[in-house]
């Protein structure tokens, strides 16, 4: 049977400081994420150059602008987005990153549209491996953090699928 991302996920929300990067003025995951995060008690961190606050709180417009290290980086943005995220995420010597990926952490329907809804790329994921960062390389912290129906349908059925392999 493949390794889970659960062990990973149980980390990752153990930790108590989150950047979400990709925060918008448009509604989306890494907004509902965000939010979710801080209605959970966490010290999170808004990531967007484009923008100065998010839903009242400061945005930063990139890693090392954040006022304070954080424990894990959520990462909601596109593929190529993600690899420049990582990048600096290195240099910062910051251990765990989760590229979010309604579909899953290993797609396997719809690979194709993966690949163009989610933000982890191979080069991404290689990038983390390579630094010895924990990486989750999709699904949601909505499937995992306090899940509404929906996410947690969702995360069973890419359970059965055998979408959320590490």
């Amino acid at each position: 049977m493949a390794k889970t991302i659960d062990p990973l996920v149980k980390d990752f929300l153990a930790q108590k400081r989150i950047a979400v990067v990709g925060v918008s003025r448009k509604e989306g995951a890494a907004n509902l994420n965000y939010r979710k995060f801080k209605k959970a008690g966490y010290t999170v961190f808004a990531v967007n150059p484009n923008i100065e606050t998010f839903d009242g709180d400061p945005c930063y417009r990139d890693l090392k602008s954040l006022p304070e290290k954080v424990d894990g980086v959520f990462i909601v943005t596109r593929p190529a987005l993600t690899e420049k995220v990582v990048r600096e995420r290195a240099e910062l010597g910051l251990q765990r990153v989760w590229m979010h990926c309604v579909l899953g952490s290993t797609p396997t329907v719809a690979k194709d549209a993966a690949a163009k809804i989610g933000s982890a790329s191979p080069e991404a994921v290689r990038l983390c491996r390579e630094n010895g960062i924990a990486v989750i390389p999709g699904g949601c912290v909505s499937m995992f953090l306090e899940p509404d129906f929906g996410h947690a349908c969702m995360r069973g059925m890419l359970r059965m699928a055998g979408a959320l392999a590490a």
